[in-house]
């Protein structure tokens, strides 16, 4: 998620004071000018002999900054103009009496002069189009609606000039240049060289062939590889292209080595043509670190595990995806710290194939308790952990232990080392579609594909679908050198999004990446359906989806929903996909085309994660105070401190998270109807937050996932402890983890809990541990240790927060006991155990939640009869200006007397008291029901619940403090 950046960035594009490597170019006088209308070799431009290209290339060492003239301001640095189609060039500039001129040198040879661009092989001169951009240019790049444009004449050979460095020039009317810039080229590109066919390596019985899509290319070799690092190559083999996609056929021997590819292109980040060596962007195998990509043939029988192609046969049921509970989890979290896991396989795929670790043994509980997903961060081939474990460095912990826990050693001596240790979340990206190497047994060979393999069908078996966070909104590397960029070296200035200088666009943290690109979107999808095809998984989980395009996340859902098993082995109508719609950046308010966020997305039945619900019950957002209370957390009936305003602005603000919740218990539907705090009958719609925007947006449960907690910002137990009075007693503080995760699992819609949310799980107040390593991170699923109080947090991020966060460790009352962790476990499933004793808290479908009555044919008749059901099957009391304080009273009724309901009980009752002492609700329309406490409360470990009552001749329910408390009315036999 985008709450807290991840990726530290890199000396960023867009600065104008780069360094660049000098242009060794001869320049052409002036009177070899090629225009238009003299120019014999436009028809074709360039000839289609692969002897053309065998240009001399300058080797990419040197490190002089280029020397530009006094145009460097617009020079070619930067690339204002995009060639949008193949006759047509989109510039913001003023041609009034004045000319415009590409210029192409296949060289790169270019240079700026106050007269113009020099060393150029061919100058056509453009004629603006005063009808200016046709509407389907606007609609693929709706930020240079307002551009001019300029025609190219049609019988250009754009196919073989886009392979050259290329510029555009503006003359005054007495012939001097005012302006020129290089072109930005992904809308030509997509014109003339989209393509459906394959791409990647693939194996037949007596051959291996390779396919690469790159039409900037001057030419492409592949080098082929014995092993993963080192040596010399075998052979280094040509491609031939044909309409940008470059092939070759080899022997079937060569399955189980290594290749790279050797790529000869224009870069715009050097104005070079660049000898370029680059993985394959379809890499289905790695060496370590990503050295070399592996020739497997995935479909080999030595790669899957025994009962591999019985695996989707195997899945757990899932009626509805309304029945989903989504558990999110690291793979180094689950077991780097767990002493029951053999070492070896410590922190790796292969943990949960144990069958009695004490991680595994805590998933099985959770498994049977309803969570139906295990949601894994990051499992691709991303930078920044070494996939050899022997350039893992360590700090010995038994050092750390004995550390006071509010002291800033610890994270000393972490971040001393966190860029050489075996930690990182992983949200940066290098190969999307090979698993990480560093948790695999051996980094190099098959062994991460047969590993990854056996864990997914380890966590099947246990009863768990899996669902893999997947991070195609950027990337880790850009540039010809960066030893982790892939993408940026093949077509260069295509993949990865542009600003409107030509510099890479970083809102996403760095390298964002242009799914409104053809060729983008294609790998996007491809990679998507590799994943569930060849390793079965069950969902993903898009990270900051708000940045790739709606069309792409329709598309994706519709090619997996297409899979099928007896076709694909795995039955697609059964995936999953879900992410963070977040708002933000250069694609805000449809910036760069209609953008998958929150309310773009709905109606597509495609998951967005739901942060009003989240802020509603914590208070403020993460990037607010850090003492900002919310329903949870004590706002107004218990205050911390902080200047939240008057008890009046208090009170309404507390009003208002209630609302908010309310919207989210009700999957925070856009059409949903309750009584406010003001009295007004509202849809979730017209309730309003953030300045305005709309708190519900969904228009079916299922696209909304309401969580409290994720990897992102403090743990539920960390914020929690800090937003609360620093004088409640820890018991309190348990009390509230467990009522905030009791509201999202009896929400409509999809519950999500981050790991370690069931055990008070700490990170001793670490608000972004990406790079925390696995002292910070640490689960013990032993219940132990919850973690608290293991230091200060990194000071990178924490620091500002430190004077609030070290009073906090220091106190001894602050950290929660074994037996506190157990009793939060048992909680933990016993809501999950309600959840799934009744359909009424998965309904599927908006109506199913809130609808007005339902039309029924008699079978002997034509006729109609309309049969009221209850106006609102979920409905909220307490509501209005008379609320009491603190008390959410949410009842479920399950249809009138005469028609069939969904479930055992004809009516649920669920109440929820934050505050700090028992209270008491009455409602009339609530009397005279036999409304009796949920028979798993009534058996419950947990005293307290037990203590919940209701009163049919008043309606009156009393509930102890931070409580939620389910009352049920079985249904009439």
């Amino acid at each position: 998620m985008v709450d807290v950046l991840r990726v530290p960035f890199p000396v960023l594009q867009s600065s104008p004071s780069l360094s660049f490597k000098p242009r060794l170019c001869p320049l052409i006088p002036p009177s070899r000018r090629l225009h238009l209308k003299s120019n014999p070799l436009l028809f074709p431009l360039f000839s289609s002999s692969p002897s053309f290209f065998k240009l001399p290339l300058r080797c990419s060492s040197s490190s002089m900054p280029l020397q530009l003239s006094s145009l460097s301001q617009d020079s070619l640095l930067y690339s204002r103009a995009y060639w949008v189609t193949k006759t047509i060039i989109a510039w913001n500039v003023d041609v009034v009496e004045g000319s415009c001129y590409l210029y192409a040198s296949k060289v790169a040879a270019l240079s700026v002069t106050d007269n113009g661009i020099q060393g150029h092989d061919l100058e056509i001169k453009l004629e603006e189009d005063r009808s200016g951009l046709p509407p389907n240019v606007i609609e693929k790049f709706p930020h240079i609606r307002d551009y001019r444009a300029f025609k190219l004449p049609p019988v250009l050979d754009a196919k073989n000039l886009v392979k050259c460095q290329l510029a555009v020039a503006e003359f005054n009317s007495q012939g001097k240049c005012r302006n020129a810039t290089g072109l930005q080229l992904p809308g030509v590109l997509d014109e003339l060289f989209s393509y459906d066919g394959p791409l990647g390596a693939f194996y037949s019985a007596e051959a291996v062939s390779l396919c690469l899509w790159a039409p900037t290319a001057q030419a492409v070799y592949a080098h082929i590889y014995k092993d993963p690092v080192g040596g010399s190559p075998l052979e280094i083999i040509p491609l031939e292209e044909t309409n940008g996609v470059w092939s070759t056929k080899g022997p079937k021997s060569w399955e189980g080595c290594y290749y790279m590819y050797e790529v000869s292109v224009y870069h715009p980040s050097t104005l070079h043509i660049e000898k370029c060596y680059a993985n394959d962007p379809y890499a289905r195998g790695l060496s370590a670190d990503g050295k070399r990509t592996l020739f497997v043939n995935l479909h080999a029988d030595d790669l899957k595990p025994e009962g591999w192609d019985e695996l989707a046969d195997m899945k757990p049921d899932i009626l509805s995806f309304s029945d989903i509970s989504i558990y999110e989890l690291h793979i180094r979290d689950f077991s780097a710290n767990d002493d029951t896991v053999n070492a070896d396989f410590r922190g790796g795929y292969m943990a949960f194939t144990l069958k009695d670790s004490a991680g595994v043994l805590h998933l099985k509980k959770l498994s049977k308790a309803g969570i139906t997903h295990v949601h894994l961060l990051p499992t691709f081939q991303f930078a920044a952990v070494d996939d050899e474990k022997e350039n893992w460095k360590y700090v010995d912990s038994k050092i750390l232990e004995k550390l006071p826990p509010d002291s800033a050693e610890q994270q000393e001596k972490i971040t001393a080392i966190q860029d050489d240790d075996a930690y990182n979340w992983g949200y940066n990206p290098v190969l999307w579609g090979v698993p990480k190497g560093s948790y695999s047994s051996d980094p190099n060979g098959p062994c991460r594909i047969v590993e990854f393999r056996k864990m997914i069908q380890a966590l099947t078996h246990i009863g768990l679908r899996v669902v893999l966070d997947v991070v195609y909104n950027h990337l880790h590397a850009n540039g010809p050198f960066d030893k982790d960029s892939v993408l940026d070296k093949i077509v260069p200035g295509y993949y990865l999004r542009r600003n409107t200088d030509g510099c890479i666009e970083n809102s996403t943290c760095v390298n964002n990446t242009a799914s409104e690109h053809y060729m983008v979107e294609r790998l996007i999808i491809d990679d998507l359906l590799s994943w569930a095809i060849n390793y079965k998984v069950d969902g993903f989980r898009f990270d900051l989806m708000g940045h790739i395009m709606k069309r792409t996340m329709v598309k994706a859902k519709d090619a997996l929903c297409s899979l099928t098993k007896e076709r694909n082995g795995v039955d697609g109508s059964r995936i999953y996909i879900y992410g963070e719609g977040w708002d933000f950046g250069e694609v805000a308010k449809n910036g760069r085309g209609i953008n998958a966020s929150q309310f773009n997305i709905c109606g597509t039945g495609i998951g967005s994660f739901n942060d009003r619900i989240r802020d509603a019950m914590l208070g403020g957002s993460p990037f607010g105070p850090p003492l900002q209370q919310g329903f949870v957390t004590g706002l107004l009936l218990e205050p911390n401190g902080h200047d939240h305003g008057t008890k009046d602005v208090e009170k309404a603000m507390l009003a208002s998270a209630k609302d908010h919740i309310q919207v989210g218990l009700a999957a925070n539907l856009r059409g949903f109807v309750l009584t406010d705090f003001e009295g007004k009958e509202r849809k979730g719609s017209e309730v309003l937050c953030y300045g305005g925007t709309p708190v519900g947006y969904a228009f079916c449960p299922t696209e909304t996932v309401n969580y409290v907690s994720a990897h992102d910002n403090e743990t539920l137990f960390d914020i929690i402890s800090l937003k609360t009075p620093v004088g409640i007693s820890v018991e309190d503080r348990c009390r509230m983890n467990h009522f905030a995760t009791s509201i999202i699992a009896l929400t409509q819609g999809i519950p999500f809990f981050h790991a370690g949310d069931e055990m008070l799980r700490s990170k001793s107040l670490d608000r972004d541990s990406y790079n925390s390593g696995d002292w910070f991170n640490r689960l013990d699923f032993t219940y132990n240790s919850n973690n608290w109080g293991v230091g200060l947090p990194p000071k990178q991020k924490n620091e500002n927060s430190w004077p609030l966060i070290q009073p906090r460790l220091a106190d001894p009352s602050f950290k929660p006991q074994r037996s506190h962790i157990l009793a939060a476990v048992e909680n933990f499933t016993d809501v999950l155990r309600i959840r799934y004793s009744t359909p009424l808290f998965r309904l599927r479908t908006a109506n199913a939640i809130q609808l007005p009555f339902v039309t029924l044919r008699t079978h002997d008749s034509e006729t109609e009869d309309q049969r009221l059901l209850p106006p609102e099957r979920v409905r909220f009391h307490n509501t209005g200006p008379s609320w009491v304080p603190g008390f959410i009273v949410m009842s479920i009724e399950d249809g009138n007397e005469g028609i069939p309901g969904l479930s055992h009980f004809s009516y649920i009752v669920v109440v929820f008291n934050a505050c700090p002492t028992e209270e008491s609700f009455s409602s009339p329309t609530l009397r005279g029901r036999t409304l009796q406490l949920h028979p798993i409360q009534v058996t419950s470990t947990d005293e307290t619940v037990k203590k919940s009552s209701y009163e049919a001749s008043t309606g009156c329910f009393t509930v102890p403090a931070r409580t939620a408390s389910v009352f049920v009315e079985p249904r009439k036999k």
